[in-house]
């Protein structure tokens, strides 16, 4: 395949005029270009949007790209997205940007979006009308539970959050309110804590998203020598006549293999 030029348009006349390169809202300005380099980059990061070229057009507000010669993700996704309305098979940040735009096409009839390269025999079009979801749109559910995980980062400037790494590796952004973390007095960084969260589940995947710190919940887990040395004394005692223990444990389970 050819390089490829991506051109991402919004359509916008929810301020009472078009948005233009000669005349944004500068806060609709910004969420657009966030979008674009997202959904560009996707988790796969298939292009390398810091250093990407782009053009700004008309038509209402387009950021055209300079030719990409090889994004495999981004142009199998364009293509899925060409052939039907579900999401399910989208990267999953691409999928966000999807949901995020439909979502907002459907919440004002003034706003839509646009995506059209070379290789598309039509535009994707995002508006009132269109309908991207995914299968599993309607399976999340809130939840209120209690999560342990790192602390990898505390705080934030303009919105107070934390970044919590789960036992499976995976990165939860859990958002707080200032006065919860400005409150709490203890150190917390780089170090295991069990949080209290209200979330959405999604009870297909198990993902959780929108978490919201309700408290920090005190986890200080300690051995008890006493009692461990209490334990380790009745086992010596009850298994005192069992000359070799693992090879019990195996004859119960059927013998080795």
């Amino acid at each position: 395949m050819e390089a490829q030029r991506i051109t991402v348009a919004l359509i916008d006349h929810s301020a009472g005029f078009e948005a233009t390169p000669a005349r944004v809202r500068l806060g609709d300005l910004a969420d657009f270009s966030a979008d674009v380099a997202t959904f560009l980059r996707g988790e796969d990061k298939d292009v390398e949007t810091k250093t990407l070229e782009v053009a700004v057009r008309k038509g209402s507000l387009a950021i055209e790209t300079v030719p990409l010669l090889s994004a495999p993700g981004l142009f199998r996704d364009l293509r899925t997205l060409l052939v039907g309305e579900l999401l399910d098979n989208l990267d999953a940040k691409r999928r966000e940007v999807m949901e995020r735009w439909q979502k907002a096409a459907w919440q004002t009839r003034q706003v839509a979006y646009r995506i059209s390269a070379p290789f598309l025999d039509r535009p994707i079009v995002v508006n009132a009308e269109s309908d991207y979801h995914a299968d599993d749109a309607d399976q999340w559910v809130q939840v209120e539970r209690y999560i342990r995980g790192e602390i990898q980062d505390l705080g934030g400037v303009t919105k107070a959050n934390a970044h919590v790494k789960l036992p499976d590796g995976r990165t939860l952004k859990v958002t707080a309110e200032r006065d919860v973390l400005r409150d709490d007095t203890v150190n917390r960084l780089y170090k295991l804590a069990m949080l209290r969260i209200k979330a959405e589940y999604n009870v297909l995947t198990r993902d959780l998203r929108n978490a919201r710190l309700v408290e920090f919940v005190e986890y200080a887990p300690t051995v008890d020598e006493e009692a461990l040395s209490r334990l380790t004394r009745r086992g010596a005692v009850a298994w005192r006549d069992v000359p070799d223990a693992t090879a019990w444990v195996d004859e119960l389970r059927g013998g080795t293999h």
